[in-house]
């Protein structure tokens, strides 16, 4: 039988359904997370996963980070700081939330140039191919490495 908490009545733990029911992520995907330690379950008598109720608060911050465009390594490494044994707290988003915020700066910086800069481009059968930030004739950037070069910082 569930363990209940004696203040809410709600069950103290939450098997790997309920969480992706309450979350809605897919059960697979709480395994990954897992998998890659962003979560901790503990295993029942009967070896089933079982998930402290703060794990809901915990996942709702993986999910907030990645819709952000934060790569789960980071997420990884920025909740890698934090206790597993209770609940985030809004100290913690905070923390979490500053240590984010000059990437995801550069981040809007970046995607505002780029939308700015295709605004007047008409899929690459330019208009005024002397003035098109993606211009490289003979292939002039070559030598500056891989990749995109005029769209960047």
């Amino acid at each position: 039988m569930t363990e209940k908490c004696p203040k809410s009545g709600m069950p103290r733990e939450l098997s790997v359904g309920e969480v992706a029911e309450r979350s809605g992520i897919a059960v697979s995907t709480l395994h990954f997370y897992e998998a890659k330690g962003l979560i901790h379950s503990q295993r029942n008598r009967g070896n089933q996963r079982r998930y402290p109720r703060g794990i809901l608060r915990r996942v709702a911050v993986i999910k907030v980070a990645q819709r952000t465009g934060i790569p789960l390594s980071e997420i990884a490494e920025a909740l890698s700081v934090l206790p597993h044994d209770r609940p985030l707290t809004g100290l913690d988003w905070r923390r979490l939330s500053e240590n984010w915020r000059g990437q995801l700066d550069e981040r809007i910086a970046r995607l505002t140039k780029l939308r700015n800069q295709l605004d007047g481009c008409i899929g690459c059968g330019c208009l005024s191919l002397q003035e098109c930030p993606l211009r490289n004739p003979l292939d002039e950037l070559a030598a500056e490495g891989p990749g995109p070069r005029l769209l960047e910082p």
